[in-house]
């Protein structure tokens, strides 16, 4: 390398190779370091044309009688031509500072001064042999005076001085031996070598400062085109003030950005010019306030965002500043750089908006609700006070999109927000969380009978019909609600609570409202605990079948037999069927106990009589299952059961779902020839028109109507009496459940019901114990 360093930072130094011209430095302009070498000898041209000149006139007054003429002349006139030649030369070429040099150009001045060196040098190698004292010292005068000067007026061009000095000084030395002089030669050698260290150490130093200063040039340059640059693009621009916080040196596009002029900006307060018309009110903005701060405390800061008023819009600016200092320390002011982010602010307000703001209703979304929560519980802690969380479900929802499609869907939806919204004040923030979710946070919820209100009303509004593109639309709402900070400490747990407390009021039915109770998250710890153990009790063998019989109310003769699942828990203990077959069908685990249920059910049946059916079950969630149809299908084949002598049960409640897949999969089953029952007929909404759906064989009538009648409750009679009247005008067969007295069974019968179920002919019981009743029952119907 042709550089060195001392430090990172440091300017390089250039080698001697570089610094004599004998090559050129890496990562550095050598031409601009020669131009400026040869222009700094062409600096000094006049004053060697003197020393020449002087020089000449000196040594020929004192040699003229003491030597020949015409050499001496000759010499003299020789020196003077070629003094002459350079200096109009270098005069012609003046302005080498505004160009680059050769490395030819530089030695062509190194040639020329090696060339006066050995014109100089003749005097002594030719014109003294043996002189007087006289002229020896004004030779040696001479010679050692030009050597002097050409040492501190050659420095630039090391090379050149190095030259003239080692053919001069030589010369001088030699003239020296030769008169027998050798202590002046020795101090000749030695005046020689101090002017060529002096020389070149000089030299050096010139080439080295006059990199730094090429350097230097060429970062300000840079400096200067970026700024520019800086200046006359983008929206962006530079700002200065003093010590007094007033703006100095304005810049044009900061004066442009503000909409005056300049001389309207220089020397007036920075502060004042930002804050505009609110300056005199003193109603400043928080982004103003942080800057004036930063002034008083004299530092530096970025990306300093603030809203300034111009032409009467608000815009909005980012600052950032640094604090000036002199050489003492001294403060100056700032200076700083400013830029209009209006748009990249109305950007990001944008986008902070589509990420917290559901695009379909333009409601808050979850992550907004999520956070208004978290602010209201903070704030009840603060204040000791409370606040609320209702989460909001739509009932019946589904079946508008499976009827009518989603794009109706989604504009009673945006029907469902306005009504929401027209229903919140200033203390309440609606939001949807997805789907048909929706959510209220209460800020103060303080006052339990308004929260209740509001719950109740939001019910009543929201299960209004609707009219959207022509359709009459009938929905409802169901409403849980948590209250903080005593349902939960956090955000999280409030919202967990309000859920439980939805779960409570959908379970009920919908349309309904609950507020969080302890129990419910106790419920919600067992169901968890249930639903981990039923995912391995069928595999573990956990689950066995129990059937309990349905005998003719006209001879007692053994008909059917319901199949009852039955769960026994090695630590739990024995679980009653209506705790686990909810949690069985909301963790999507019915499907395959169900199809498991169902097999079992059909093997067993396949060695009864054949006049004996076998009953199952059947969940509205199975019915929905697209696979059911094909799990009865290969249960009748795997068994061998024919169709006619399985029957399914199901409730009324399948008619409630949304939806109409669970009607058209009933429609499939009845066409493989299985029998169908309608179980606890009249506990719900006991429409007949759900009669007219499906071609059902059976309506199995309640047990609690059979133990109203047995106690003589007129209403209970009536509904028995309707529904066995019903049931034989449609050609179907009524079965009584809860049978369990003679007295009970003999009004059942008196009361037409056909079929009849219940302790007294039989509880729950095993296969084998069904097998065993069913042979006693053969036995004595061959006796008979």
């Amino acid at each position: 390398m042709d550089q060195k360093y001392d430090n990172d930072d440091a300017a390089p130094r250039l080698s001697w190779g570089a610094i004599l011209g004998l090559r050129d430095s890496a990562g550095l302009d050598g031409g601009a370091i020669r131009a400026s070498q040869i222009a700094a000898l062409h600096g000094s041209t006049g004053v060697r044309f003197l020393a020449n000149v002087v020089g000449v006139v000196l040594l020929t007054l004192v040699l003229r009688n003491h030597t020949d003429l015409l050499l001496l002349y000759g010499w003299g006139i020789s020196t003077l031509l070629l003094a002459t030649h350079t200096a109009v030369g270098k005069w012609r070429l003046r302005g080498w500072n505004d160009r680059s040099a050769t490395r030819a150009e530089l030695h062509k001045e190194t040639a020329a001064a090696a060339l006066t060196g050995v014109l100089w040098g003749f005097p002594a190698l030719l014109f003294s042999t043996a002189g007087a004292l006289e002229q020896t010292l004004a030779l040696w005068a001479v010679l050692t005076a030009l050597m002097a000067g050409a040492a501190f007026v050659l420095t630039s061009i090391p090379l050149a001085t190095v030259s003239f000095l080692l053919i001069v000084g030589g010369a001088l030395g030699t003239w020296m031996w030769r008169i027998d002089l050798p202590v002046l030669a020795v101090a000749a050698g030695l005046n020689t070598l101090m002017l060529l260290v002096t020389a070149s150490l000089n030299g050096r130093q010139f080439a080295n400062s006059r990199v730094a200063e090429l350097q230097l040039a060429e970062k300000k340059e840079v400096v200067s085109l970026l700024l520019r640059e800086f200046e006359d693009s983008g929206a962006d621009w530079l700002w200065q003030i003093d010590a007094g916080r007033c703006l100095t040196h304005v810049s044009p596009r900061f004066a442009t950005a503000l909409g005056l002029d300049l001389t309207e900006l220089e020397g007036k307060p920075f502060l004042q010019v930002l804050a505009g018309d609110s300056w005199e009110a003193g109603n400043f903005a928080s982004g103003l306030r942080e800057l004036a701060e930063k002034l008083k405390r004299r530092e530096s800061f970025s990306d300093l965002i603030l809203p300034v008023k111009i032409d009467g819009e608000t815009r909005w600016w980012e600052l950032s500043a640094s604090p000036r200092l002199d050489d003492r320390g001294t403060f100056l002011g700032f200076r700083g750089v400013g830029s209009d982010v209006t748009q990249q602010r109305d950007s990001a307000d944008k986008i902070n908006r589509l990420a917290r703001y559901d695009t379909l209703t333009g409601l808050p979304n979850r992550m907004l609700i999520n956070e208004t929560v978290a602010r209201a519980m903070q704030d009840a802690e603060q204040w000791r006070s409370r606040c609320a969380f209702m989460m909001i479900d739509l009932d019946r929802f589904k079946a508008v999109n499976d009827t009518l499609g989603h794009p109706v869907g989604d504009r009673l939806l945006s029907h469902v927000a306005e009504r929401l919204r027209s229903l919140m004040s200033d203390n309440e923030l609606c939001g949807r969380l997805g789907g048909d979710e929706f959510a209220v946070v209460v800020r103060d919820a303080s006052d339990p009978s308004r929260l209740e209100a509001l719950a109740r009303n939001i019910i009543e509004t929201l299960s209004r019909p609707y009219e959207v593109d022509q359709h009459t639309l009938y929905i409802g709402a169901s409403v849980g609600t948590a209250v903080g900070p005593k349902d939960g400490r956090t955000a999280e747990m409030l919202i967990r609570s309000a859920d439980l407390a939805l779960y409570r009021s959908k379970d009920a039915g919908g349309g309904a409202h609950h507020r969080y109770e302890p129990q419910f998250h106790a419920d919600a710890e067992e169901r968890r605990t249930l639903e981990i153990a039923l995912r391995s009790a069928l595999e573990k063998g956990e689950l066995h079948l129990v059937f309990q019989p349905v005998v003719s109310a006209k001879d007692t003769t053994i008909e059917a037999f319901e199949t009852l699942l039955r769960w026994t828990h090695p630590t739990l203990g024995s679980i009653p069927p209506y705790k686990f077959v909810p949690v069985a069908e909301d963790a999507r685990l019915i499907a395959p106990i169900g199809e498991w249920v169902l097999r079992a059910a059909c093997a067993e049946a396949a060695n009864w009589p054949s006049t004996v059916r076998v009953a199952v079950n059947v969940s509205p969630e199975q019915l929905n299952d697209p696979n059911f149809v094909t799990s009865v299908i290969s249960a009748l084949s795997h068994s061998g059961l024919p169709p006619h002598r399985l029957e399914l049960e199901v409730t009324e409640s399948i008619f409630l779902r949304e939806g109409t897949g669970a009607i058209n999969v009933l429609d499939q089953i009845l066409g493989l020839g299985v029998r169908l029952a309608l179980d606890d007929f009249g506990t719900g909404y006991s429409s007949l028109g759900y009669l007219r759906k499906t071609q059902f064989s059976t309506i199995k009538i309640d047990r609690s109507f059979v133990q109203g009648a047995a106690k003589n409750s007129a209403e209970s009679l009536a509904i028995i009496r309707a529904v066995v009247a019903m049931a034989d005008s449609l050609g179907m067969s009524t079965t009584a459940e809860g049978a369990e007295t003679e007295e009970e069974f003999e009004m059942i019968r008196q009361l037409g019901c056909r079929k009849v179920q219940g302790y007294l002919f039989g509880k729950p019981m095993p296969a084998e114990e069904a097998r065993q009743l069913l042979a006693k029952a053969s036995r004595s119907r061959a006796a008979a």
